[in-house]
């Protein structure tokens, strides 16, 4: 571990400061500022010769701001000679531009990869990709991590047993199912239709919920349309509680009103986003860190850099 440094830009730094506790060592020496015109400064001020260095930056709103300043970084750490740099990206934006859906859309997340790689990443370290797929844009190495072992833990000691775990869509249904395995709980799946973006029509629950403590459970949660409405649905059809887990908590626009508003009992979230101060004042909301997964692959990856 000695060969390891870790940077932090803007977007996340309570959680960089949390993985560096974690591995018991610093956070590397930069600014990472701006202009007076408002483009990103960055000055890298220790030498990085021969050093495994790791960028923790998350990719969240303001979206092109936080990854204007990881491609600067990233180039930084390059031009500094370090031996490998890995961008650990807790939450990768724009990773719902995945594909086309009609002529004239571009793939973004598919141009983000390549901007990533361009700038001088070797590795790719990330939590919960909205899809699979993401990780084949990228022409380097990708370590797709899942936030599973603590929202498992949490539940096993907060909630309990009896109940059902609800994909909030038929894309989460894979997710889901491991988890109400390794639960040993039942499966339930909300059939709906997105009429456009961040609008969601859920039509009907496939499943038996009734008389059990309903958790909704998916990769994030924005405007919460989806969420709330799933939540009102489970309620009608005789869930007692309901919970979210939701690793990506981007809440924008009404997703905090809706949730206070709506059936559900918590929303169990990670730290990959930074939360604003009115989810922070929010009760409904709770809070789980990922740093120590992120710490232990980062831990993992240094090894291997160092067997080789």
């Amino acid at each position: 571990m000695n060969g390891l440094r870790i940077f932090a830009g803007n977007s996340n730094l309570e959680l960089a400061k949390e993985v560096a506790d974690y591995l018991d060592v610093s956070l590397g020496e930069a600014l990472v500022s701006t202009f007076s015109d408002g483009e990103t400064r960055v000055e890298i001020r220790e030498d990085l010769h021969g050093k495994d260095v790791f960028i923790i930056q998350s990719t969240c709103p303001p979206v092109n701001q936080n990854l204007m300043e990881l491609l600067i970084i990233v180039d930084a750490l390059k031009r500094s000679s370090a031996k490998e740099i890995t961008a650990v990206i807790p939450y990768y934006g724009y990773a719902r531009q995945d594909r086309r859906n009609i002529s004239g859309e571009p793939i973004t997340a598919r141009l983000v990869a390549d901007l990533i790689t361009t700038a001088g990443a070797n590795h790719i370290l990330a939590m919960d990709l909205h899809v699979g797929q993401i990780e084949g844009f990228f022409n380097i190495p990708v370590d797709h991590l899942g936030a599973a072992p603590i929202f498992l833990d949490y539940i096993r000691e907060n909630i309990g047993s009896d109940i059902v775990i609800v994909s909030p869509d038929a894309g989460g249904v894979k997710r889901a199912r491991g988890f109400a395995s390794k639960l040993g709980a039942n499966l339930a799946l909300i059939d709906k239709r997105r009429d456009a973006p961040n609008l969601a029509y859920a039509m009907n629950i496939v499943g038996d919920v009734s008389g059990k403590v309903a958790i909704i459970l998916d990769d994030m949660v924005d405007t919460a349309g989806t969420l709330v409405e799933a939540s009102y649905m489970l309620s009608e059809s005789g869930a007692t509680k309901i919970y979210g887990c939701c690793t990506h908590a981007v809440l924008s626009g009404p997703a905090i009103k809706r949730i206070i508003d709506s059936p559900i009992e918590k929303l169990i979230v990670t730290n990959t986003i930074p939360l604003k101060e009115e989810a922070k004042n929010c009760n409904k909301i709770e809070v789980l860190s990922v740093a120590p997964i992120l710490g232990e692959a980062i831990k993992y990856i240094c090894k291997g850099n160092a067997d080789e």
